[in-house]
């Protein structure tokens, strides 16, 4: 007797099922992005009193005149792309949405290369807390109290962040002050775990891929993770010429 082994029909879904990776800059909106744009150059003016102090009048009985210190930094622009080529008959023949594909997967490309950029400038930076070390309540203060000494505005809480890793995050849910409802109105061990959150005047993000990080090619031991105020650093960007095109290759079709 032979068994009837059926003709077995191969099921595709018609929707894309996107993998895992950032598809979004998460660090754009927390640094200055206004500047003068000449040629291929991002120009961005700081200006203060340069440290002034309150004087008297001279001894001809005029007051004592001075001009305000500017800064005019001056960053090069260059050409990043992101190239997804496939002919008409890729995109006929293939499961699911292609245009569509092609066009997150080119944004997602470019918008990783902005954190990335602004990860690099971050990494310049030269006031640190030491060795690294866990995350704590006192290692948070102690970069606000840092930030404090140099005159940053930390009372200025929309502008202030705190850019740390994934396993900053993890160890800052075993701290009583960030997690207990003794100490803050919405508790981070209730609902899904977020990538954006407001704390100990800081608006904390969460970002996989910085410095040491795993997400980064590191593995994890010593992680980078930053304090800043937004007037600290600047992205210069094209927005009026960025061009996301989408269509085959007709070259090749």
């Amino acid at each position: 007797m032979a068994a009837d082994t059926g003709a077995f029909q191969t099921k595709y879904r018609n929707e894309l099922i996107l993998g895992f990776e950032d598809r979004a800059s998460r660090l754009r909106s927390t640094v200055i992005t206004e500047g003068e744009v000449n040629a291929n150059q991002f120009v961005f003016l700081v200006s203060d009193s340069g440290g002034a102090t309150a004087t008297t009048r001279g001894a001809d009985g005029l007051l004592v005149a001075r001009d305000d210190s500017h800064t005019q930094t001056t960053i090069t622009m260059k050409e990043w792309h992101d190239l997804v080529r496939k002919t008409r008959f890729n995109i006929f023949s293939s499961q699911g949405n292609q245009l569509a594909l092609m066009q997150t997967t080119a944004m997602g490309v470019i918008n990783r290369k902005v954190d990335d950029d602004i990860i690099a400038a971050l990494d310049t930076a030269t006031n640190d807390m030491g060795a690294a070390t866990t995350a704590s309540l006192e290692l948070v203060t102690k970069a606000a109290t840092i930030l404090g000494d140099n005159t940053v505005d930390i009372e200025d809480e929309d502008n202030m962040f705190a850019l740390v890793s994934p396993g900053f995050r993890g160890e800052l849910l075993q701290i009583p002050e960030f997690s207990s409802g003794e100490y803050v109105e919405i508790k981070p061990l209730v609902g899904p775990a977020r990538k954006f959150w407001r704390w100990a005047g800081f608006n904390w993000i969460a970002h996989p891929r910085l410095t040491g990080s795993v997400g980064a090619g590191g593995s994890g031991a010593s992680e980078k993770c930053y304090f800043y105020h937004r007037n600290s650093i600047g992205h210069g960007m094209d927005m009026d010429g960025l061009n996301s095109a989408v269509g085959y290759d007709e070259e090749q079709d």
